[in-house]
């Protein structure tokens, strides 16, 4: 990408405890007569804010990302409402929890007929467009322009729907993305009237396929083992039994790229052959960059043979470093677009958000993937740049139900009553937050399909955090429910369950009646005591 003369050359309002039944609209702020604000919403898939260094230094440099936070906030407690792809991205559309907007889990159909905050804007004359990952089955609704990857998308490629229809383009997903973004804010949009460009990258889902300029980044990079990693699961049964361990589920061909052209190495049936699939979208010079770096890597896999925890540790390495370089890839992609603001003196009118749709396991207790209401899945990277707004970090408890209302009234947007979420705009220009959220409300519920991770819910306030595990049946049989229950402060890697025992009895119980309060304010009474 090349600019000239700044030019493209290429192409829960949760209220205090007690109080739910507190109108929604008293979150917003009176209206002030400015001019719209521009919305640029950057979302990347599966990015964890460990791999952040605005959050986290020990693994990779991301410093277009942390200009973000530099000029804007830092969130340090955002989190998501149902840590799994379409569901948050549903969840983020309408300021709603899942079973309110109806996308539960990766099996559902969003309903585009619903009230989203793109149709709010594009309603009050905005100019709206989503570019890359949509994953929400439906066609989108509410956008004037809208060029979106089919389903997770390629990384190699990658065949997009624009408009309605199918084109194939050519290169890098990240690239192409990024390309497409710059392309619409050049040439596709109204100038005269504000925007909204929801600008969702594929990177860094699964399979963590890099850039081919990016192939040799880390190589001589070793990580230490996060200190859960051969976490035991001792009095958490449920995470005993989920299929996210790099060490048993991290596939050799599929995730780790070793499928060999002697084909001498082999996992899964479906996974192998998929994994030796993706090779095929790449055209010949991709192919001979992609050889150059990963033959070699499969030849010393050979030779080392590593088994038991040296298999482990191999596995680790090889998928943290695949998954750094699409990280590298992302962050230099945004550099652009940020170049690209400030050199159409965008930036003094753009509200800029960056987060991922949730977080991500980097290896700890073993695991990758996301879903368990655990920390490390649970929590997302939030940054927000306001302009004339704060600096630094913001520490309330927010959640991805926040953003709708959030953008809506930086555009000057009635929020509605019905949105479960509350503008974070107070926080962003360092005024009170009349939410004054105590508690976060959290519901996964895909099952069996795709890490048998069983459906669960639960609260989480600053300190403490309690998992209702929900009574299932799976393969004929009943499992039963359970509980768990974390000091964060004295147990922040949540190690130690302590539902049960004594002295925390008073304790569960004002949680489980946290619980009860936040099922009822958002319309989910039928999961009480389950």
């Amino acid at each position: 990408m090349d600019y000239t003369n700044g030019k493209i050359r290429q192409i829960a309002c949760l209220s205090l405890v007690g109080t739910a039944a507190l109108s929604l609209g008293a979150c917003q702020e009176k209206k002030e007569e400015t001019k719209p604000m521009n919305i640029l919403y950057i979302m990347c898939d599966d990015h964890s804010y460990q791999t952040i260094s605005a959050y986290d230094t020990r693994y990779i440099n991301t410093p277009n990302i942390d200009r973000i936070a530099a000029d804007g906030v830092r969130f340090t407690n955002s989190f998501v409402a149902n840590s799994i792809s379409g569901p948050s991205r549903a969840c983020m559309l309408t300021g709603k929890h899942s079973l309110a907007n109806g996308f539960t889990d990766n099996s559902s159909e969003f309903d585009g007929s619903q009230q989203t905050f793109p149709k709010l804007l594009q309603a009050q004359g905005y100019e709206t467009a989503v570019i890359g990952k949509w994953h929400l089955t439906s066609e989108p609704t509410g956008f004037n322009h809208w060029d979106i990857l089919i389903g997770q998308g390629d990384y190699y490629n990658p065949t997009f729907i624009c408009n309605g229809e199918k084109v194939q383009r050519k290169g890098y997903a990240t690239n192409v993305t990024t390309e497409l973004a710059l392309d619409w804010l050049e040439n596709g949009r109204d100038a005269n009237k504000p925007f909204c460009l929801l600008l969702h990258h594929k990177a860094p889902h699964r399979t963590w396929m890099p850039d081919t300029c990016d192939l040799e980044l880390f190589s001589d990079s070793n990580f230490p083992l996060p200190e859960t990693f051969y976490d035991s699961y001792e009095g958490r049964e449920a995470a005993l039994a989920q299929h996210m361990s790099i060490s048993k589920d991290m596939d050799l061909v599929y995730d780790l790229k070793l499928a060999d052209k002697e084909n001498e190495i082999h996992s899964r049936p479906d996974l192998e052959a998929a994994g030796r699939r993706i090779y095929s979208r790449m055209d010949s010079a991709q192919k001979a960059a992609w050889d150059a770096h990963y033959d070699r890597v499969i030849a010393e896999f050979k030779k080392k043979n590593p088994k038991g925890k040296d298999l482990d540790a191999w596995k680790f390495q090889q998928y943290m470093r695949d998954y750094l370089r699409v990280i590298n890839s992302v962050d230099r992609n945004i550099g652009q677009v940020l170049d690209y603001l400030e050199a159409e003196g965008l930036m003094d009118n753009t509200l800029i958000v960056y987060t991922s749709d949730q977080g991500f396991y980097m290896g700890e207790h073993g695991w990758f993937d996301k879903r368990f209401m655990y920390e490390e899945s649970f929590r997302t990277p939030l940054l927000m740049r306001l302009p004339g707004g704060v600096k630094g970090d913001i520490t309330q408890l927010v959640q991805n139900i926040d953003y709708a209302p959030t953008i809506l009234e930086a555009a000057g947007v009635e929020v509605p009553e019905d949105i479960h979420g509350c503008s974070l705009l107070p926080l962003l220009k360092g005024k009170e937050w009349s939410a004054n959220r105590k508690a976060l409300y959290y519901h996964y519920y895909e099952f069996p399909d795709e890490h048998t991770v069983r459906p669960h819910l639960g609260v989480r306030t600053e300190r403490y955090k309690l998992i209702r595990i929900v009574p299932t049946e799976f393969q004929g049989k009943q499992l039963q429910g359970s509980w768990e229950l974390f000091d964060l402060q004295e147990d922040p890697n949540e190690l130690n369950n302590i539902y049960g025992k004594e002295g925390t009895e008073q304790l569960a119980d004002s949680l489980k009646s946290l619980l009860k309060e936040l099922q009822v304010q958002y319309g989910e009474e039928k999961f009480i005591e389950m």
